[in-house]
């Protein structure tokens, strides 16, 4: 039986491609979470953290943490035949958010994965895509040893608006990175049905995750 990370063949020439974001502070788990999913070899570009960037890098709370995305992660998952899902992982660090703007072209909707030891640290992604009108849900990575918060404190901690999905998540697990997938595309979804535009995206439980 293959397994959820073998190399598939290259969907028809005749199919649809979504795109979503997968954002969130430094060191929050984005490269994790599209490693989870993808049906492919994740493309990633990461490099070693440094000495000389430690007075950049906050590094509190991820200690361990040795490896940086500097531009992006990609990942694919193919919902169907015709439909194929593209997720790409945003940087962390603000020196490198000159790339947001490029990755966010086209994009369908954001995830944006909050560790409420740093919750400030995905104020800005929120910002980001509030100003740009992309819809975005929050995913609270659950970190092992670090106390659980429930969605709704996190919501009044980062002041969003009641339609906003929050959930909690373990990033490292493959069901539960899909259930924040297909949190985001539900919410895409009605989002769409609320500005009379069509998704053209089957339904949720329609997809072969």
């Amino acid at each position: 039986m293959a397994s959820a990370h073998s190399e598939q063949a290259p969907p028809a020439a005749d199919f649809t491609a979504l795109k979503l974001l997968v954002a969130g502070g430094f060191g929050v788990g984005k490269t994790t979470l599209v490693a989870s999913v993808s049906e492919i070899r994740p493309l990633r570009t990461e490099e070693q953290l440094t000495e000389a960037s430690r007075p950049v890098d906050d590094l509190q709370g991820v200690e361990t943490k040795t490896t940086t995305t500097v531009a992006m992660d990609f990942g694919r998952i193919t919902l169907a035949d015709d439909l194929v899902l593209y997720l790409f992982g945003t940087p962390g660090q603000d020196r490198f958010w000159f790339v947001w703007d490029e990755l966010a072209t086209g994009a369908l909707g954001a995830v944006v994965l909050a560790d409420t030891r740093r919750l400030a640290d995905c104020f800005a992604a929120v910002d980001y895509f509030e100003s740009r009108g992309i819809p975005f849900t929050i995913a609270v990575n659950c970190f092992d040893g670090v106390r659980t918060h429930t969605p709704e404190s996190v919501r009044r901690a980062l002041d969003l608006p009641p339609d906003v999905p929050v959930s909690l998540c373990d990033v490292r697990d493959r069901a539960s990175g899909k259930d924040v997938l297909i949190t985001l595309v539900e919410h895409v979804l009605h989002h769409a049905e609320q500005t009379s535009r069509d998704a053209s995206v089957p339904s949720p439980k329609q997809w072969p995750l």
